[in-house]
């Protein structure tokens, strides 16, 4: 295809950005995505080790994935429906909070929820239920008008959405003190918060509601792995004629005469298109990728001002033995039961000792699947929040600006040293197993940035833009740029991010598509995809058709 002939260039292929770009490939237009790393998929990317293990960097388990489920009804939308497979994790317990004697296991629907929760912790019963009920209204609220099929008047808005309105931009923190709650059922209430990467001092209700409310929904992981999803959503945009080119770097979103003009490639080609839509970081794409000089003072003053939300420090491991028995669940382990004094350990870096960790088992939530682990063997994530910035890890500018940083002495010893120190809590939490260990590999925030440019390395985007809660919408001060992933409105996370490249996608076709393809339209034609043969690999379709049998590609078996 010629270099002038794209109708729409997207910079980066997290879920996102390529939620966004096969919907307007199925709208008819040519569309190219550009990838910096080896293959599409962003946090939503798996890598190989030994031939014999797949770690999933992103997709732990993703929610609301049922017959009513957001996701499923997006990939439909693109013909994909059969082509993903959702698992279901334990309805009685999809996640387990450990606390110093108290453990509760967190089942699907807020009532059972509020209900386990207060009968867990009886003399905080009537602020939990008060909790409860102010989160799932405005869960409902907002699940409401996501899906709704018209625009709504101002007045229309305030009216459906009442709740939203009182407490959707105050911090948890300030719901907590208004329902009066111990620093136990705080604790147990904001257990799974590490979801969104930000404490109740910082996080709002709204967001704190929608998290929270799309695993009640029922919790679940996708067989195969994360990768499937992004390859797939691969799958319908080469199929509806757009393409995907992984190890090409973006240097500059061109602008002229105010507009979106194309994107320059790092090595100086020039590939032009009247719709640019940016998947790479927010900061970067405002500040370095676009240019300052094209956005107004007041965004650009947020934009450097902003915060972001805090990053992961994760181990993977594999075992040669099989996990002792336990449930189809997450573990959220705490070491004490104040959780707001372990995100202020993190804001004073005082981590030799990690206050809580994150359990991901990948091989008890798609057993028997020949790419997680051999037979007999675990796989599983040991995840902990990490402290912001560079300087706790001995860095001075990041991957992103092009520093060396894997040799960094400093950086080694802080890296080791977390290491033990999760280590030590895991076996705490789950009991001794480093004698099992035939694999064992830490990845940190500046490792996470290396692959996916993300400021601060976190997974989440920003915290705060321009006030509490403040995130930007998907349409930008610049016609005919858009931005999609984690630092939208739309939210973080796989779904979150799915969500905003459909807005996306809508804003540019002038469609309410979300409200479309839940209510079952297809837009994509199912005909048009490739079979899969037996061997079918997801990590060799996210390279894209140009790359899918080039070399370096590591395999299971």
């Amino acid at each position: 295809m010629d270099r002038d002939e794209w109708d729409a260039i997207v910079v980066g292929s997290g879920i996102g950005g390529l939620v966004c770009a096969a919907y307007l490939a199925a709208d008819g237009r040519r569309v190219l995505v550009l990838e910096q790393h080896d293959v599409a998929g962003g946090n939503s990317h798996v890598f190989r080790r030994r031939r014999a293990y797949e770690f999933d960097v992103g997709v732990h388990y993703l929610g609301d994935c049922g017959p009513d489920g957001v996701l499923p009804a997006i990939l439909s939308g693109l013909g994909l429906d059969g082509r993903v497979s959702f698992r279901e994790m334990d309805r009685d317990g999809f996640d387990r909070i450990a606390l110093p004697d108290l453990t509760v296991d967190v089942p699907t629907g807020w009532d059972r929820y509020a209900k386990r929760l207060s009968e867990a912790l009886p003399e905080d019963a009537a602020g939990i239920l008060l909790f409860t009920d102010v989160c799932a209204a405005i869960a409902d609220e907002t699940r409401s008008l996501m899906l709704s099929q018209g625009e709504l008047s101002v007045a229309d808005l305030m009216a459906r959405t009442p709740v939203t309105a009182r407490w959707g931009r105050r911090t948890v923190s300030e719901l907590f003190d208004h329902c009066g709650l111990s620093p136990r059922a705080r604790t147990v209430l904001a257990a799974q918060s590490p979801n969104y990467g930000m404490g109740a001092r910082q996080a709002v209700v709204s967001m704190h509601a929608a998290v929270t409310d799309h695993y009640l929904r029922g919790a679940y992981y996708p067989e195969g792995g994360g990768q499937v999803l992004a390859a797939s959503l691969v799958e319908a945009l080469e199929a509806h004629g757009g393409e995907l080119r992984t190890r090409s770097r973006v240097g500059r979103i061109l602008v002229e005469d105010g507009r979106a003009a194309g994107v320059e490639m790092r090595d100086g080609e020039v590939l032009r298109a009247p719709l640019v839509i940016s998947n790479a970081d927010y900061r970067r794409t405002v500040l370095d990728l676009v240019g300052e000089e094209h956005f107004g003072r007041r965004l650009v003053a947020k934009t450097r001002q902003a915060e972001m939300a805090l990053p992961f420090a994760t181990l993977y491991i594999a075992l040669d033995r099989e996990l002792p028995a336990r449930p189809n669940a997450n573990l959220w382990w705490y070491r004490n039961d104040d959780i707001e004094a372990a995100y202020q350990d993190l804001a004073d870096e005082r981590v030799d000792e990690v206050p809580l960790l994150f359990f991901s088992f990948a091989s008890l939530k798609d057993p028997g699947a020949r790419n997680v682990c051999p037979p007999g063997h675990s796989n599983f994530q040991v995840m902990t929040l990490c402290p912001p910035g560079y300087e706790f890890w001995g860095v001075n500018e990041g991957p992103a600006a092009g520093e060396r940083y894997r040799r960094n002495a400093g950086y080694q010893d802080r890296k080791a040293r977390l290491t033990e120190a999760m280590l030590r809590a895991a076996e705490e939490a789950i009991g001794p197993f480093r004698e099992h260990i035939v694999h064992l590999e830490a990845a940190t925030p500046i490792s996470h940035e290396r692959y996916t440019l993300a400021t601060g390395g976190t997974p989440y985007g920003l915290a705060h833009w321009g006030g509490v809660g403040g995130r930007p919408d998907t349409a930008t001060t610049v016609e005919g740029l858009y931005v999609v992933g984690a630092s939208t409105r739309y939210g973080s996370g796989i779904t979150g991010a799915a969500v905003g490249g459909m807005a996306c996608a809508g804003q540019i076709t002038g469609r309410r598509l979300l409200a479309e393809v839940h209510a079952g339209a297809v837009l994509g034609d199912p005909a048009l995809l490739p079979p899969r043969a037996a061997d079918w690999d997801p990590l060799a379709v996210s390279r894209g058709a140009g790359r899918r049998g080039a070399r370096g590609l590591a395999r299971i078996g």
